[in-house]
This record gives C-alpha cells, sequence and structure tokens, in this order.
C-alpha cells in the first residue's frame, strides 16, 4: 500500500513523489483521491495503468531528478493520444516528498551518546550511531538511528554522507583524535562536534597542524570543546541538550540565511484546472 511505502520511505530517508488523483471528468480508470507512491526505483500502488500511469511515473522520476521540492498539478485528457478509450480527463496531484538531508554521525554509545539520542532522534534528522562496544548499544532504537558495531570507528567517515554533522563524544581520547583527523581528511563534514576540554582542544589542535596536512581553516573547522556554553551542567543530560542546542543553532543559522521563495501552487493555476474540468464535464454531458 501507498501509505506503508510513504512510511518506509521516510524512515530511510530517501525522496519520493506522492500522487494523487484530485478530479475526473467523464469514464476515467480510478476515482478522485486514489493514490499512489513513486519512488527512484519503483511505485507502490495504482492510479488508473496504461499509458496515463506510465506518463505520471516519468514525470515523478523528472521531478525527483530536479531536486525540486514543489508540487506540480497535471492535467490528462483520456482520449486516442493516450492509448485510453475511457473518453474523460484526469487531474492529478505530484507531491515531491523530500528525502532527509539532516545527517547525523554519533561517534560513542556511552552515557552521553545514549542521552543525545534521546535529544535528537525526535527531530528530522537521519542518525548513524557508531561505537567499537556492541554491548552498550540499547536494544532498540527510534527508526531513523541506524547502528554502526565497528572495531575502528574512524574507518567509518569514509562511507558518511556528504554534509553530515560529525559528533565525537566516545570514551577514548586517541580515538577521538583518529576520528577527527579522519574527518577532516575527507573534508565532507557540514560540522564537527568534539566533547571535551580547552586544554585538549589545544592538544588536538597541536598534533594536526604538526602534521602539516591540514590548513587553518580545516584545523578550525572542529568545534571542542562542543556543546552552548550558557546551558552549563555537568550531567549527561544537560552536556546532550547543551551539544543538540548547538547543532540545531548551527542547522538552523545556515537556513535562516536562504532566501524565503513562493510555495505551493499559486491560486490562478488551480483556477485555470477547475475551469478545465467543468469545461470537459460539461461536453462529456452533452
Amino acid at each position: 500500500m501507498w501509505i506503508d511505502a510513504v512510511s518506509e520511505q521516510q524512515r530511510k530517508g530517501e525522496p519520493s513523489v506522492l500522487v494523487t488523483i484530485l478530479g475526473t471528468a467523464g469514464s476515467a480508470p480510478r476515482k478522485t483521491g486514489s493514490k499512489m507512491l513513486v519512488t527512484a526505483e519503483q511505485s507502490f500502488d495504482t492510479i488508473g495503468g496504461g499509458h496515463l500511469e506510465y506518463l505520471i511515473i516519468q514525470k515523478a522520476h523528472e521531478l525527483l531528478a530536479s531536486g525540486s521540492r514543489e508540487p506540480v498539478l497535471e492535467h490528462f485528457p483520456l482520449g486516442s493520444k493516450l492509448g485510453q478509450c475511457c473518453g474523460g480527463s484526469v487531474s492529478v496531484l505530484l507531491e515531491p516528498l523530500s528525502g532527509c538531508d539532516f545527517h547525523i554521525a554519533l561517534f560513542g554509545a556511552g552515557h552521553i551518546g545514549k542521552c543525545l539520542i534521546d535529544v535528537l532522534a525526535p527531530l528530522d534528522c537521519q542518525i548513524t550511531w557508531i561505537d567499537n562496544r556492541p554491548e552498550l548499544f540499547p536494544e532498540t532504537v527510534p527508526d531513523n538511528v541506524t547502528l554502526c558495531v565497528s572495531e575502528q570507528p574512524e574507518q567509518e567517515v569514509e562511507d558518511l554522507p556528504d554534509d553530515v554533522y560529525s559528533l565525537v563524544v566516545t570514551h577514548n581520547h586517541q580515538l577521538d583524535y583518529a576520528i577527527v583527523e579522519a574527518t577532516l581528511r575527507h573534508n565532507k563534514s557540514h560540522w564537527l562536534g568534539v566533547i571535551g576540554s580547552e586544554t585538549k582542544a589545544r592538544r588536538f589542535q597541536q598534533r594536526l597542524e604538526h602534521r602539516g596536512l591540514f590548513t587553518d581553516e580545516q584545523v578550525q573547522h572542529m568545534r571542542c570543546p562542543v556543546g552552548i556554553d550558557a546551558v552549563g551542567g555537568r550531567k549527561p543530560a544537560e552536556i546532550a541538550i547543551a551539544i543538540a542546542g548547538e547543532i540545531l543553532s548551527v542547522r538552523n543559522g545556515s537556513r535562516s540565511t536562504q532566501k524565503r521563495k513562493r510555495e505551493g501552487i499559486p491560486w490562478q493555476n488551480l483556477k485555470s484546472l477547475l475551469t478545465t474540468d467543468k469545461t470537459e464535464a460539461e461536453v462529456e454531458r452533452a
């Protein structure tokens, strides 16, 4: 069913297009309100089959390829040009359902890591939770959390998505450094936060600069100690809230700089569509 497919695509953070029949005139293969979901690889449910459905799936694939998030109205007369002899017409709404572009890589499954999952998982994000101690992971995790047990967590950096928010809260300073170095070397994280102190930050910066492999800008990409200072507190939950607050401030700050655009379908388009349906319905009755 399309509704189950929507839930699954959202769980995986993958984009799709929801297709809905808004209205029909005359004979049509499916009634108003019928839906289907189209992904890059397959489709779920049907809005009538035949050439009509083929064209709609093709249009949905174009929307997915373009990355557009704007809904689109399409009107299809079901005549000889479509190879369907229903004789009516169908008005269809295609709604892009965006995949998740907010990815967090959390290194560390200790007390603070667990509290961070409690704070971050309810957000509209995808989390990869990485540790080399499988016994620390809970038996169940939220749908948007993927567990990764790795003997060498720093090697997992290479497989993370671009623009990931990387957060390092492991139990071992040497492991923290290895993850930081791997993250800077791959140079694709949007943000890099490391738990620790000012002393730890200076030592990491000195080691990175001594290696001579990174620019000053890359070294400064590391945010250590991570977390909003004003939150204060030393309990795991308080630290998690301070860190989550910083992540959201970076996330929302980058989005607020984007110019707001017109969203949705202009009312003129809706009016035009309704007029077209009325005209064809009158023709059909005649």
